[in-house]
């Protein structure tokens, strides 16, 4: 087990939580009425030999209402999925959640800030973050008089 896997199991009991607390306090009513509330996209976090890769899954978010940025060797994605306006009538049910979203990973390395890429395809953004070349312990010689 790694520390994403701790996060990702801490996580999913802290939403099993809110919904409890939501169901008890009638908040899963009020989120049923208006669709809004605390809205967090799942991610996926994986490493290859010289990469970190986040994937979050954006459905119906632009590309222009995410920011993206690494503060302190953690990643920061933030952004939000607005409510569709057109129709007004007619409904009688909205589960989909929108409004803002925050999510922030600890970095498990240093990475490359220059050449972080981001590509949003089929509402799923994918981050690749290279990492930096670890620095050695070098031994230094010590020279006699």
């Amino acid at each position: 087990m790694n520390r994403w896997d701790i996060l990702r199991d801490l996580l999913s009991i802290q939403e099993r939580v809110n919904r409890l607390f939501d169901n008890a306090m009638g908040g899963a009513e009020a989120k049923e009425e208006s669709g809004s509330g605390l809205w967090s996209p799942v991610v996926d976090i994986y490493e290859t030999g010289s990469e970190f890769i986040v994937e979050a899954e954006l459905p119906e978010v632009k590309q222009s209402d995410i920011d993206i940025k690494v503060q302190d060797n953690t990643l920061i994605i933030e952004g939000e999925r607005k409510l569709r306006r057109g129709v007004k009538e007619g409904y009688h049910r909205i589960e989909r959640a929108y409004g803002r979203f925050s999510r922030s990973f600890p970095l498990p390395g240093s990475v490359d800030q220059e050449m972080i890429k981001a590509t949003l395809k089929d509402g799923v953004l994918q981050i690749i973050l290279p990492k930096t070349g670890e620095v050695l312990p070098k031994q230094i010689e010590i020279t006699g008089q």
